[in-house]
């Protein structure tokens, strides 16, 4: 024990969905989180943390924060509740779900999480166990990076690719559809230490971005034709004589049938789809193709299109031709979390699964309350944690109609009395990043990151394991998983003796909070220098035969009956958009400008939205509009403004501004609803991408008019 008044400090990784997963240091006092700053000894993350996360112990002692377990006791939405204990609250949850069970079956009830918590036990699958072995309907997330995954699968395998911090020896970077600087910080610092050492950094965003403003060249397509542009590059690097022929003849297949598709995808043809002049084009792949090394950061927003799998497809191919692999930092870097030995199969326990259950998607929930989707089994509850579908899901106002349901039991786990929680019939208060025990998934590096627990929660509030070990004894499951505590899930959730945790240990990262995987430093890796992609055939598949998408439609049997989806195009190509000026002419005569809605920089999507400071850091909710649209729909800057199509609507500011182009506005994610009227997500499509159930969030027609 310290002493009275001692500072203690402890390891902590940052929580939130966010490819940094920064190294912190907490300090504590008298059993109380007093500060939080960055691990000055971690190599990436470098001792900084965002704007987000700067004074996150703000966050743990809010005046709003949830206590004690909640009883709805007005109107859905009303956000009129009662204190109730734990018993109360729990043999409330399990009568109701044991005689939804006799009437209707287990797939009657739905989980619903995503990544407001990352970690490895309390995060994203920390209760998939549980309600695989209620026999819950599965949910299928795919909010983010499924479509990519997908693609980037199919081309190169379960790789890392490119390790983060090797861009510091690149001579020619490009950061694609990722806006470094609010989203990725700590890898955008290494970017700009190769840029002082004299790289080229090109950046390629629909929008002039923080990053972009950054960058040596921005190059903005419009939205969704990214694909376009990548297949243009690989008509100039084939029909130049750029390719490296030495390393696709050995390390690539399908180079003919692709050389065969890039001849008819020419820069000329690109401009008229993209807006970037054909010269620009040539100009691009002839810097990218003879400047090496070169590497490519591909965003997550890529696929926010009904084309955009299809775009990263081509863009996984580019450095193949160039042999770009060859080099100490060449090559692309997609997701580092593919050479990570976390067990998800001991985490998820999907042996648990009855044969035949159901899966609904996450993306289309509104649709699922609404009885829209000819389920086997209707939904009739819902347990949600660690997401708030009323701002971040597609088609929100349907969402709102479906939890508005008297006949629909919701529970939900939170911090505060988020816009989803308000619908709630039962909340739970739920533990916040210093309060437990957990090690961070990290998908933006190839560190792991150990958080420790230092103090413990507010008033009743539990971690989400607890709750659902809790959950589980009343339930009468025996498995082990339901019995470990928080640091035994620990030593089964990482395969400790893979080759990558060579002389790492859960003792080894409580007492230096994390460790870098052995796979390769910095300043030696090239894992793809001569091949060697864990693809079934170990070479970059340019061409993928048989390949099949998910099945159509909102859910599949996991088993019984399983019928694979459409067959996929076995090359990469240029897939539109389905809701353009070009692709949608008549949709677009009523809607005419494509919104984009990227993250804000001062919230990690809805996280921090409802705190007065980061609200005033980030600003009231705005829309971004070129002066000309502006001009037309006699806006004038700082006016109120709506922003609608026939999905819903939202009211914003209007920043008018050249950050845009014409026919382009944009409106960041996270606002909560309660606080505004109506958020971005109001308006956005359910549909899916053309791979994986990707999302469409940037895929959607939408007019601007003078708030009424």
């Amino acid at each position: 024990m310290g002493a009275a008044g001692e500072v203690k400090l402890f390891h902590g990784g940052c929580p939130h969905d966010c490819p940094d997963t920064c190294s912190m240091v907490y300090e504590v006092q008298d059993g109380k989180l007093i500060g939080v700053r960055g691990n000055a000894e971690h190599p990436m993350t470098r001792g900084g943390l965002c704007v987000k996360l700067k004074d996150y112990e703000k966050r743990h002692a809010h005046p709003d924060r949830l206590l004690y377990p909640m009883r709805r006791t007005g109107p859905k939405g009303s956000k009129q509740f009662e204190r109730i204990s734990w018993d109360e609250a729990l043999d409330t949850i399990v009568s109701r779900w044991q005689a939804l069970i006799a009437e209707h079956g287990p797939q009657s009830i739905m989980p619903n999480s995503y990544l407001g918590h990352q970690g490895l036990v309390h995060g994203l699958n920390g209760g998939d166990a549980f309600f695989n072995r209620l026999g819950a309907t599965v949910c299928e997330r795919t909010f983010c990076g499924e479509g990519s995954c997908t693609a980037w699968l199919l081309t190169v395998g379960p790789t890392a690719g490119v390790d983060p911090e090797s861009f510091l020896h690149a001579k020619y970077i490009v950061i694609w559809a990722c806006n470094s600087v609010s989203t990725n910080l700590h890898h955008w610092h290494i970017v700009k230490d190769a840029q002082k050492k004299g790289a080229k950094v090109v950046v390629i965003d629909s929008y002039a971005s923080r990053t972009a403003k950054e960058a040596d060249w921005h190059i903005a397509p419009k939205p969704g034709t990214d694909g376009a542009l990548a297949m243009a590059m690989m008509n100039v690097i084939i029909s130049e004589g750029l390719v490296d022929t030495d390393y696709v003849e050995k390390y690539t297949v399908g180079y003919d049938e692709l050389a065969e598709r890039a001849a008819q995808r020419t820069p000329e043809w690109a401009e008229a789809i993209t807006g970037v002049p054909a010269a620009d084009i040539r100009r691009f792949a002839r810097e990218y193709a003879t400047t090496q090394p070169a590497a490519i950061r591909l965003g997550v927003a890529l696929e926010r299109n009904y084309g955009g799998s299809q775009a990263i497809r081509a863009v996984t191919c580019l450095p193949a031709l160039t042999g770009a692999w060859r080099h100490v930092g060449g090559g692309a870097l997609q997701f580092p979390v593919w050479e990570h030995p976390y067990r998800f199969d001991v985490i998820s326990r999907p042996d648990l699964i009855p044969e035949g259950t159901q899966v609904v998607n996450n993306l289309q929930l509104g649709r699922v309350l609404l009885g829209e989707i000819d389920l086997k089994v209707p939904i009739r509850s819902m347990m949600v944690w660690n997401t708030n579908p009323v701002t971040q899901a597609p088609e929100t106002d349907k969402i709102i109609r479906g939890l508005q349901r008297e006949d629909l039991f919701v529970v939900v786990a939170d911090h505060f009395i988020s816009d989803t929680a308000a619908y709630a019939d039962i909340v739970l208060p739920a533990a916040m990043g210093a309060e437990m025990e957990d090690m961070i998934l990290s998908w933006g590096h190839l560190y792991l990151t150990y958080n420790a627990k230092c103090v413990e929660p507010p008033g009743e509030a539990l971690p989400n394991n607890e709750i659902f070990r809790r959950l589980a004894k009343r339930l009468g499951f025996e498995e082990d998983n339901f019995k470990w505590s928080d640091g035994e899930c620990l030593e089964h959730y990482v395969d400790w003796d893979s080759p990558a945790c060579e002389g790492i240990d859960l003792a080894y990262l409580r007492e230096h909070g994390f460790a870098k995987l052995k796979v390769g430093t910095a300043d030696t890796r090239a894992r793809h220098r001569e091949g060697n992609f864990p693809t079934p055939s170990g070479k970059c598949q340019l061409r993928v035969e048989g390949a099949r998408n998910f099945v159509a439609g909102p859910f599949r049997q996991m088993y019984e009956g399983f019928q694979p989806g459409e067959l996929l195009d076995e090359l990469p190509d240029y897939v539109p958009s389905r809701e353009s000026s070009q692709t949608n002419a008549a949709l677009a005569a009523r809607y005419p400008l494509s919104i984009l809605s990227p993250k804000s920089h001062g919230f990690l999507n809805s996280c921090y939205a409802n705190m007065e400071q980061k609200i005033r850091g980030q600003g009231e909710q705005f829309v971004l509009i070129h002066e000309l649209d502006a001009a037309a729909r006699k806006i004038a800057d700082g006016e109120r403004v709506e922003v609608f199509n026939d999905r819903g609507a939202f009211a914003a500011v209007a920043n008018l501004s050249a950050d845009v182009s014409p026919g382009v506005v944009l409106a960041t994610l996270g606002y909560w609803r309660q606080l505004n009227q109506g958020t971005v997500n109001c308006i956005s499509s359910a549909e899916f991408g053309d791979m994986g159930h990707s999302p469409t969030f940037s895929d959607n027609l939408v007019e601007v008019r003078k708030a009424s």
